[in-house]
């Protein structure tokens, strides 16, 4: 056994914050914790030490926000809010318009059903969210999830997505189950009218048992359709979004790929979502379940006959010092993913006669990010001419001219149409790895990217948000289930 570092956590019971142990054992890292009330607890963190190091080379640290919404007083992660002691800024900010949904996901973490409270914000309420993600400082959110529940329920969904452009939201995009969308290629065009860039639509599998388990009924055939409905409406941006179980659904992955580079003309990504274990499980129980963003990799590599390899993917703050560079160039700052290394790693692939090939074999990723390391130094500095040769001479790394063409204009304008150009030529892999309170570790909390807002103002980072805080907004917020029966005369799953 070998100590790696000293954390906090919470106790997956009573929610007490507790110091905690990260530790490698057999190439495996495992967190371990003790309650004075419940006893011990040990989970594997992550299921390969030398990815765990790999991983950790790429660690980059934000300075969080100049304007946090919340003082630090009972310390992370009771302070939420955001509060001083967070270090990064939102890349991505989510919405919950609703917690009603159409289905019953026995993995879901947000319905209303469970929750026993209808929570629904006003179309003010949300405007007022919306203005307050924008006046984040020193670096505004511009990208943004309507999730739930289900959105699609909303009948103003389309005024939501409106008003979300107008008050200056580049990236748009509805987080779904489709069932909506499978109805109506109308529906899907009247959201792209709205302005929606992107949907992020549930996609756990390619045949039947696999919804049964994670949904809890078969939706094969309307995943297609939704998909199908989404191409005749115009979109050409769809997120594949796997949640997986092991056991269940992990034999797929390859398959899900394969479903990507098929509908390349629409998928723009497969991000994979390894599950969160809530609930009292005991450690046999959950280990058993529990899959870690290595295990993903590798399956990855198995399942696409070693086309994609585990060395093709990068943690998420990787791309900071172009960030950085092409910001200071610029004389402004653009969002930063400095969210924790071992919370996500991704890849990009170019598809070619219906190939996969990584982005690394066209260039040299490592050396392009050191090169652009440099460039940030100098014009932080004010060398602006010495900056700008070494920007150009970043692209010795790059060796495809496709990807010279499309990523030149990103690194000279920073423009968000330049990066979209550049996106609908790649298919991007992904994994991102949400924290349920057997694993959680406040150093990952503290470097979230993706964060909540509520209408008490606060911008709450995702883990906490889920592994927390949800039952308490909710309650407070929220509305009993039966008394918004009574008020609105409708079933809780209708769809509007």
């Amino acid at each position: 056994m070998q100590v790696i570092k000293q954390t906090k956590t919470i106790c997956p019971e009573c929610f007490k914050v507790l110091d905690a142990t990260i530790f490698e054992k057999d190439n495996k890292v495992y967190i371990e914790k003790k309650c004075p009330q419940h006893g011990r607890f040990q989970d594997l963190y992550w299921s390969d030490y030398e990815q765990y190091q790999r991983a950790e080379k790429f660690r980059y640290e934000g300075e969080g926000l100049r304007n946090p919404r919340t003082k630090t007083e009972h310390n992370c992660p009771l302070d939420c809010g955001i509060c001083p002691q967070h270090k990064s800024h939102t890349v991505l900010a989510i919405i919950d318009v609703t917690n009603r949904c159409n289905l019953r996901c026995p993995v879901c973490f947000a319905n209303a059903a469970s929750a026993g409270y209808v929570y629904e914000p006003s179309k003010e309420e949300i405007s007022e969210m919306l203005e307050n993600l924008r006046r984040n400082d020193p670096v505004s959110a511009t990208a943004l999830q309507f999730s739930g529940g289900e959105p699609t329920i909303r009948q103003d969904l389309f005024d939501l997505i409106r008003m979300a452009k107008e008050v200056g939201f580049h990236h748009v995009e509805v987080n779904t189950n489709g069932l909506r969308l499978a109805q109506s290629v109308d529906y899907c065009r009247g959201l792209i009218e709205a302005g929606m860039s992107t949907v992020y639509l549930q996609f756990d599998g390619l045949t039947s048992d696999v919804y049964k388990f994670t949904r809890g009924t078969d939706l094969l055939d309307i995943k297609m359709k939704a998909v199908e409905n989404c191409r005749k409406a115009g979109l050409r941006s769809i997120v594949l979004v796997v949640t997986l179980v092991k056991g269940v659904n992990d034999h797929q992955l390859g398959d899900i790929i394969r479903f990507a580079i098929k509908n390349f003309d629409v998928v723009r990504c497969v991000n994979v979502q390894p599950v969160s274990l809530c609930g009292r499980l005991p450690e046999k129980e959950r280990a058993k379940m529990r899959i870690t963003i290595p295990d993903f990799m590798k399956l990855v590599e198995e399942q696409t006959e070693g086309k994609i390899k585990v060395s093709d993917f990068y943690p998420v703050p990787i791309v900071v010092p172009v960030s950085k560079a092409v910001g200071a160039l610029k004389g402004k700052r653009y969002v930063e993913f400095t969210t924790h290394p071992h919370c996500g790693m991704a890849t990009y692939v170019f598809i070619e006669n219906d190939k996969i090939v990584p982005i690394t074999r066209y260039g040299n990723v490592e050396s392009f990010v050191k090169a652009m390391k440099k460039v940030y130094e100098d014009a932080a500095k004010g060398r602006s001419k010495r900056a700008k040769l070494r920007l150009l001479g970043t692209l010795r790394h790059v060796k495809f001219s496709l990807l010279r063409k499309y990523l030149w204009p990103i690194l000279k304008t920073g423009s968000y149409e330049s990066l979209g150009k550049l996106h609908r030529k790649m298919l991007m892999i992904s994994s991102m790895h949400f924290m349920d309170p057997y694993n959680f570790d406040l150093e990952r909390v503290q470097r979230c990217c993706i964060h909540y807002a509520v209408p008490d103002g606060r911008i709450i980072p995702f883990c906490t948000m889920n592994s927390i805080h949800r039952p308490k907004i909710e309650e407070r917020l929220g509305t009993p289930v039966e008394k918004w029966k009574r008020q609105h005369k409708i079933e809780i799953s209708a769809v509007a």
